[in-house]
């Protein structure tokens, strides 16, 4: 037998055994599907099992070590496992020794899992990435017969990170809008070339006069000949990257944060640094206490702080752990200076590509010159070629960023504008491996 040949009569025999568990056939199905490049048709065609036993396996295959072990002896049945199955890695085990240490079944075990769920229906956020997702109730509706009701997210922490992006998105929005509606009561020129370039171009002149020259008021923008137009400021990267200071100042915040969320270590870190440096008390007070009953326990708010002493000193490493990742991820929201979120974030070698992109709301805020500029930076200038972009770039500013949004071959995927970065420099995609944000996987908090 060649290798492959001895390994798949070796499944074989192991799956045919009476006593074959589950968690070994689940660990056969990840060497197989691995065997096979992740070809799930492939790798369940040569197990010999139908393609929803494969994913049921593989979904099992996620379990910690102490669940895989609590099943293979028994100590908890199968649709104990299936429920934990859609828990994040680093809280089963805390949930596998509630499970026991309170004798729940199954069906206790459901109820209690409901009430720390998030439902998805009351999600603000874009329900898009959660379709495929581990955590989302339906997922696990499609593989076990034993799952949490329908439309409900169990990856807690997840949940209320893509929340507060939104939320934070929304007041990004709303700026925007408010900022359009100012310009709108206080109409600086107009003509033929623009709808509404005229006076954001304006607001960069005033903001851009060299030192000893007097700058051109709005009002005097209607009286300038056409000519005189060549005298407005040049529109540069740098131009760009003032009027995006506030967003890119977010968006960060919210890389920075989801990264710690995810990684103890550097969330360590990142809080040791700050409290040397005596930052750490830039958190604001209710980022954590309003999350302490979830982080720690339902009770921890009504506890005296002795019993919070002994509250935390009890809780498992995982759950401490986690704990910190949150702390980590808190500071980076609140820290007063952006330029230690722009250090953590070189230290960790974080991407902005993996939480933002360009988008509409993004492109609406720039004026025609600046959707030039950025076109060029991005390349699709070059995937237009100069004569299709300029036509373009003569219609109307609503037909303008759609049709940069929704030119056929082009994806703005992983193109970072030069605005959005930390140094200045566009940021092209990667040459490999996606960038789109993997499902969270850390804190259900």
């Amino acid at each position: 037998m060649t290798d492959q040949e001895a390994w798949d009569a070796a499944i074989d025999e192991n799956d045919k055994r009476d006593d074959a568990s589950e968690t070994e056939q689940a660990d056969a199905a990840v060497r197989t599907l691995m065997a096979c490049r992740n070809d799930r048709a492939e790798a369940a065609r040569r197990l010999g099992w139908s393609r929803d036993k494969f994913d049921r396996r593989m979904a099992l295959a996620e379990l910690s070590d102490a669940v895989k072990t609590a099943l293979d002896e028994r100590r908890i049945k199968v649709g104990h496992a299936e429920l934990l199955a859609a828990v994040p890695g680093d809280k089963q085990d805390t949930a596998l020794e509630t499970i026991l240490g309170n004798g729940l079944d199954v069906n206790k075990t459901r109820e209690a899992l409901m009430r720390v769920t998030q439902n998805l229906g009351s999600a603000c956020f874009d329900k898009g990435e959660c379709t495929t997702c581990p955590f989302n109730s339906a997922t696990q509706r499609a593989l076990f017969e034993t799952h949490v009701d329908d439309g409900h997210c169990t990856n807690r922490e997840c949940f209320e990170l893509k929340t507060d992006a939104h939320e934070t998105a929304g007041r990004e929005e709303q700026k925007r809008i408010a900022a359009a509606a100012n310009a709108a009561a206080h109409p600086a020129a107009d003509d033929a070339e623009s709808d509404d370039d005229t006076a954001r171009e304006t607001e960069l002149s005033l903001a851009e006069a060299p030192p000893g020259e007097p700058a051109v008021p709005a009002t005097s923008a209607k009286s300038t000949s056409t000519s005189s137009r060549t005298q407005k400021a040049a529109v540069t990267a740098e131009s760009i990257a003032r009027r995006t200071k506030d967003l890119r100042e977010e968006s960060w915040r919210t890389a920075v944060a989801r990264a710690l969320a995810r990684n103890t270590e550097n969330a360590q870190i990142a809080i040791l640094v700050a409290a040397m440096s005596g930052t750490l008390s830039q958190i604001k007070a209710d980022t954590l206490t309003s999350r302490a009953g979830l982080l720690v326990g339902d009770g921890f708010a009504d506890l005296d702080y002795s019993a919070r002493i002994a509250e935390i000193r009890a809780l498992p490493t995982p759950r401490a752990a986690n704990v910190l990742a949150v702390v980590g991820a808190a500071y980076a929201k609140d820290a007063q200076s952006f330029s230690h979120v722009a250090d953590l974030a070189r230290a960790f070698d974080i991407d902005l590509r993996c939480t933002w992109q360009v988008d509409q709301a993004f492109l609406e805020q720039f004026t025609k010159d600046e959707l030039r500029l950025i076109a060029q930076e991005c390349g699709l200038v070059a995937h237009m070629g100069e004569k299709g972009f300029a036509r373009l770039l003569g219609s109307k500013k609503p037909d303008l960023v759609a049709g940069m949004l929704n030119r056929t071959g082009f994806d703005w995927a992983g193109r970072l504008p030069s605005a959005m970065t930390l140094d200045g420099a566009y940021g092209p995609p990667p040459d490999a491996a996606p960038i789109a944000e993997a499902p969270a996987a850390g804190i259900a908090a």
